[in-house]
């Protein structure tokens, strides 16, 4: 996995928008946080440009084996900052201006939007979410790009978009009907009720519920570095296999996951974890 070294230099330059950081220096574990708790880490144009960075610099950084995406202050996410300056939303044809071409405008501005959230579900590396609080419109959107969604027991979640007049359009209409199915997608987008961390897990929307936000950090970090000391060609891949079957029928799935075990079960760490079995010892994996 080339390109470590000027990831890490870039992960140096930091972010206005995020906290990137290795919590646990003993750990292949980064922690992507949103920082901006006085806004309630509401999704500004700076962060839907942020956002893809850091996952493609933790795609490529060997260290990290694992991420975290969490939030500062009291709550995780209120949504799109709508009306922010470069925002698609705030954008006004100007007087005489071709609807069409501000449409198209409009059109090409959501696309990049839906590329920074999309940009989680394409990092190699899983991505386990850790909510608290209110995670609202686009903090939901965020989420279910997420491989894995944990919460603490005063988390709520909201899709607003249907109150404000418009269609959720960066991906709860899209992968939210494969986390929670249909008819809890279309009551949560319809409706646009407010869910509490109870119901959440209920519906399938996060797999755990944790006491409070300590109990919910302190587990995630745990079960963030037991993934990360696996071998990461197959935590890799069985999340692109995951990813891709999702969208083909089982026959096609079962096909494409023969296809890529035909190569992949030639690895070293394959051999390491049966020696390792046998001797009654911790494997230990190659540094990719």
């Amino acid at each position: 996995m080339a390109g470590g070294g000027s990831s890490d230099a870039e992960l140096l330059r930091g972010f206005k928008t995020l906290a990137v950081s290795r919590p646990d220096p003993a750990a292949a574990v980064y922690e992507v946080r949103l920082n901006r708790p006085a806004q309630r880490n509401a999704l500004s144009p700076e962060a839907f440009a942020e956002i893809p960075r850091a996952m493609s610099l933790l795609d490529r950084l060997p260290a990290a084996r694992a991420v975290v995406l969490s939030a500062s202050g009291p709550h995780f996410c209120a949504g799109i900052e709508l009306g922010a300056p470069g925002s698609p939303l705030a954008a006004v044809p100007g007087r005489g201006a071709d609807p069409a071409a501000a449409a198209e405008g409009l059109r090409r501005g959501i696309l990049d939007l839906q590329a920074a959230l999309t940009a989680v579900e394409l990092c190699r590396k899983p991505v386990i979410a850790a909510v608290h609080g209110a995670c609202v419109g686009g903090g939901v959107e965020l989420v279910a790009a997420c491989d894995i969604r944990y919460c603490s027991g005063d988390a709520t979640f909201v899709l607003k978009e249907v109150d404000m007049a418009i269609v959720a359009d960066l991906g709860a209409l899209q992968r939210l009907p494969r986390i929670v199915g249909y008819g809890n997608a279309a009551d949560l987008a319809l409706t646009g009720r407010t869910i509490t961390a109870l119901e959440a897990k209920e519906m399938g929307l996060v797999s755990r519920v944790f006491d409070s936000k300590q109990e919910l950090d302190a587990a995630v970090a745990k079960i963030a570095k037991e993934i990360s000391e696996k071998s990461a060609l197959a935590v890799m891949g069985t999340k692109a296999v995951l990813l891709r079957s999702r969208d083909m029928t089982v026959e096609q799935g079962l096909e494409h996951v023969a296809t890529w075990n035909a190569g992949m079960l030639k690895s070293n760490d394959l051999m390491e974890a049966i020696k390792a079995f046998v001797e009654k010892r911790k494997p230990v994996f190659s540094k990719l």
